[in-house]
């Protein structure tokens, strides 16, 4: 069987690699349509040695499954028109994660949930995917009770412009020449600061928030307590999380491994970098070592890449089990 799939936003970072995992993984494609901003058209991108036109979102007739990945504000505008015309939507924004009504999926942890879709089916934020692939299958054994995660979030994250801008940027500031920033308002390289996603009244970012919802309702547990901070690194496309979890049951950092070692999308690192991780499919997990402050509590260190199980390659999992 073979498919008609459309990725939305295919010009974007994430929607490159979208492109470039279908190819690789030679994922069942009957056609493939790809959709842009007017500022695109006219353009081609390349797959399987094809040149396919970059197209202006008009309707979905025909289409099998569409890729969204052009920010919340498309999908939410678009996601139900592709139902309506017949496609199963897989997300990448932020528009349907909190949508009781449609599943939250990190296939490697809750692929069943997949088949409770109503047309749209959602991938989570990707520091969220990150931080779940090595505690998923801890929580599963000794029942996760509290996260206190921080993590340290690349460029890649906020696109491609984001992604050119730190490397434009960290070139002037090495030259000692003025650089005007149009995506972030802090000087981004040689610096840190909170990610740039809204403040909301509780002091926590969006972001901060939805690692605590996400983490939920993936695990399909409410009673697990989740604190996050998160900020943006002048790192290109791997994000890192650092996590101190206290577990119900007691644990030890072999009993930890003995399961880690076999987790699906996992490998086991010493102490795993940014550049380790990035164009890699899995999840690096390191520097796993038992809080000496209280009992039943592990450090964890994971890295992943962000265009990729963060994002891309999690949305074509998902179609895989479609």
């Amino acid at each position: 069987m073979t498919f008609n799939v459309a990725i939305i936003g295919a010009t974007g970072a994430v929607g490159q690699e979208m492109l470039k995992i279908l190819e690789k993984r030679n994922f069942p494609v009957k056609s493939l349509r790809l959709f842009a901003s007017p500022k695109s058209i006219g353009k081609t991108l390349k797959f399987k040695k094809e040149e396919v036109p970059l197209e202006l979102l008009d309707n979905f007739k025909g289409i099998d499954i569409a890729l969204f990945s052009a920010g919340r504000k498309i999908s939410s505008e678009w996601g139900a028109k592709a139902v309506e015309d017949g496609a199963v939507v897989i997300d990448n924004s932020s528009a349907f994660r909190s949508d009781p009504t449609v599943p939250l999926v990190i296939p490697e942890i809750n692929a069943h949930a997949i088949t409770r879709h109503q047309g749209i089916i959602a991938s989570p934020n990707c520091t969220t995917t990150i931080m779940l692939i090595p505690l998923a299958p801890l929580h599963k054994q000794f029942q996760i009770k509290r996260v206190v995660c921080a993590t340290y979030q690349a460029a890649s994250g906020a696109g491609a412009l984001a992604m050119q801008e730190l490397v434009e940027e960290t070139r002037a500031t090495l030259e000692g020449k003025p650089y005007e920033r149009t995506i972030f308002e802090r000087p981004y390289a040689f610096n840190l600061f909170t990610h740039n996603s809204p403040l909301t009244e509780t002091g926590y970012v969006e972001e901060e928030l939805k690692m605590l919802y996400e983490t939920k309702k993936i695990l399909e547990d409410d009673s697990i307590r989740v604190s996050a901070t998160c900020i943006r690194v002048p790192i290109l496309r791997a994000h890192s999380v650092t996590m101190n979890v206290e577990f119900a049951k007691p644990i030890n950092k072999h009993s930890a491994l003995t399961i880690l070692k076999n987790a699906p999308g996992l490998q086991i690192s010493s102490d795993p970098t940014p550049k380790d991780a990035s164009g890699i499919d899995s999840v690096l997990c390191g520097r796993i070592r038992e809080d000496l402050s209280q009992p039943n509590t592990l450090e964890l260190w994971a890295v992943g890449d962000q265009l990729l199980k963060g994002a891309a390659l999690n949305a074509i999992q998902i179609a895989e089990h479609l």
